[in-house]
């Protein structure tokens, strides 16, 4: 077994991180106080052609895997950018993947290039209030009209919506008590955010603040035909295809980010002098670092294990959860143990570690819960029966 870092990776690396390191920590924490969106980092990154890492080559894209968005997204997560630089490129990587799998020819023309170029940026409309985890219980309905679909319905933590112009969206075409099985009766949208007929708020919140998350009302949306994804109904089958690679790529950003974290506690340890020796030299300071540096690195195993299986085409559903779970958990404790190792100056913003810790938690709760992962690995794993 081969754990040599291949000569591409390394490049991938080494490119990414030229441009995300242009982008100091002043910038990042001057977008958490304003919450602007980070425009001149999401067009730095659309310049340098890493937007279309995942897209077909023959769209503008470089036509990789997971494992190369995986190793992209450390690195861009990796640099005081945390998940506000994340989520700027995050949502190109497989969001769209139904339109790549599922798209016409003619869809795949108009819309992939536009998102590799950095031209359109999509926002993602598909939980809701009432519906949660629950996709199937989702109540947007797209009736068909002549030409196309009405919707009305509402969806809630949609991100980038202040700046988008594009919305990928989940809704019913056929009401739920009027289906067979749940997972019936879903269909998918890629069409313009029509703000005359769609009203977006903002929601205020703990981390990320530069890249918006925004409860959305749509009242009479009108998606012509051409804007469908795929069979009308088809469409929870669809997202299907993108969830195990988001769980790799959250994973990848909350290890990278309590990485992060651990250099610059480990740098303050070294520095940081009181009575008469650098605290790091005080086991009470080692151990605890040491062990977070062993966590994060046992998630970044699983996680690179998880990509490698998934391009392979072999099942992964096990180890992309894990290395969510792992990743997340093993990057906040980090990001908490480097505020805990700056003392008092780990609670103040100029030191960045409460800002790290506060914009990893999200990659605990998102876009899957640790309660349900270990519900998914106690039944398909372990073989217990199905607890919800």
């Amino acid at each position: 077994m081969d754990f040599s870092i291949p000569e591409d990776h390394t490049a991938i690396r080494d490119g990414v991180g030229a441009v995300v390191r242009s982008f100091d920590d002043e910038y990042w924490l001057a977008r958490d106080d304003d919450g602007e969106f980070p425009k001149a980092f999401h067009r730095a990154m659309a310049d340098a052609g890493w937007l279309g890492i995942t897209m077909p080559q023959e769209y503008g894209g470089a036509g990789l895997g997971v494992t190369e968005a995986v190793i992209m997204l450390h690195e861009v997560a990796s640099h005081g950018g945390a998940m506000a630089a994340a989520s700027t490129v995050h949502i190109n990587l497989f969001g769209p993947h139904p339109i790549v799998v599922f798209g016409t020819e003619d869809q795949r023309k108009r819309w992939l290039p536009r998102l590799v170029e950095g031209k359109d940026q999509c926002c993602f409309g598909f939980t809701e209030p009432d519906a949660g985890l629950n996709t199937t219980a989702i109540k947007t309905f797209a009736e068909k009209v002549p030409g196309g679909y009405v919707v009305h319905g509402q969806k809630v933590w949609t991100s980038t919506a202040q700046v988008a112009n594009k919305i990928m969206l989940l809704t019913r075409t056929t009401k739920l008590e009027d289906c067979k099985r749940p997972t019936d009766g879903i269909t998918i949208f890629y069409t313009d955010l029509d703000r005359s007929k769609i009203e977006v708020r903002r929601i205020p919140k703990m981390g990320r603040k530069a890249v918006d998350s925004n409860a959305i009302f749509i009242d009479g949306l009108f998606i012509p035909d051409a804007d469908r994804v795929g069979e009308e109904g088809k469409g929870f089958s669809y997202i299907l295809h993108s969830l195990n690679p988001e769980r790799l790529l959250v994973a990848a950003e909350a290890i990278a980010i309590g990485q992060d974290a651990l250099r610059r506690a480990t740098r303050y340890a070294r520095d940081r002098v009181v009575f008469d020796r650098p605290i790091g030299q005080n086991q009470g300071i080692q151990h605890p670092l040491a062990e977070r540096w062993m966590a994060l690195e046992a998630a970044w195993a699983m996680t690179m294990k998880g990509a490698w299986l998934y391009d392979n085409h072999r099942p992964c559903g096990a180890e992309a959860n894990t290395a969510k779970f792992l990743g997340a958990r093993a990057g906040y404790d980090s990001a908490l143990q480097a505020v805990l190792t700056h003392g008092g100056f780990g609670y103040a913003k100029e030191y960045h570690v409460e800002r790290l810790l506060r914009e990893v938690t999200i990659t605990r709760i998102a876009p899957i819960t640790e309660q349900l992962i270990l519900s998914f690995i106690a039944e398909k794993v372990l073989d217990l029966p199905k607890s919800y």
